[in-house]
Formats: structure tokens, C-alpha cells, sequence
């Protein structure tokens, strides 16, 4: 899973990257919340998270590791889109899906600190 995570934040340094790139060019900085959360929470976070599996293999076999995983890739998507369409629509009512996101994502995070204190020991 940690090598799994590493590559899926190599995805979204890319969409991170593109969309900043995609700004800079068009001098539309709308969507610089988005982009900043992609490479924060994306590339950034999962990146972390994939290194400290990998060398913690007791963390990341860990059902508290998999729903981390599984929370953190449906919520930031979810929370992404939904606030660009946000932005970019001024729907008020996608705000909702951020929200949703948002939480997912959050959870997530709140599980990895717990997974992190449980399952990562000093060497003896």
C-alpha cells in the first residue's frame, strides 16, 4: 500500500502541477485552491503517508492503514471537483460534495494519526 500511495501522489503532483501551469499561463488565478489542496493533500500528505508504510510495514497492513488509504482517495477527489465546480459555476450548492469530501478526508487523516500512534514502535 505505502508504494501503492506513492504512486498515486505522483498522479496528483501532476493534475497539481498542470493546473498551476494552466494558471499561470491564462493569468486565472480562481483556482488556486484547488490546486494548492491537490499538492498539499495529494501529492504532498500521500506521499508522507506512502513512506512511513513502507518502512512500517505493521502500519500499513493495519485495517486502520486501509481505511486511511480508502477514505483519504475517495474524499480529496470528491472535495477537489466539487470545489472547482464551485468555483468555476458559483453553484452554491456543490458545496455539499466539498463538504463531503472534505470530512472523508479528514477521517482519513484522524485514522492515520491513531494507525501512526498505534502501530509504530521504537526499534528494540
Amino acid at each position: 500500500m505505502g508504494v501503492k500511495l506513492i504512486k498515486l501522489s505522483t498522479l496528483y503532483f501532476l493534475l497539481g502541477a498542470a493546473l498551476g501551469y494552466g494558471m499561470s499561463i491564462s493569468h486565472d488565478y480562481a483556482l488556486a485552491p484547488v490546486h494548492v489542496h491537490i499538492n498539499l493533500l495529494g501529492w504532498t500528505a500521500l506521499t508522507l503517508a506512502g513512506i512511513v508504510y513502507y518502512l512500517f510495514p505493521s502500519a500499513e497492513s493495519s485495517r486502520l492503514g486501509k481505511w486511511h488509504f480508502w477514505l483519504h482517495n475517495i474524499g480529496l477527489p470528491i472535495m477537489m471537483g466539487s470545489l472547482a465546480l464551485l468555483i468555476v459555476t458559483q453553484n452554491e450548492a456543490l458545496g455539499a460534495g466539498t463538504a463531503i469530501g472534505a470530512s472523508l478526508v479528514m477521517i482519513s487523516v484522524v485514522l492515520f494519526t491513531i494507525n501512526v500512534w498505534k502501530n509504530i514502535k521504537p526499534k528494540s
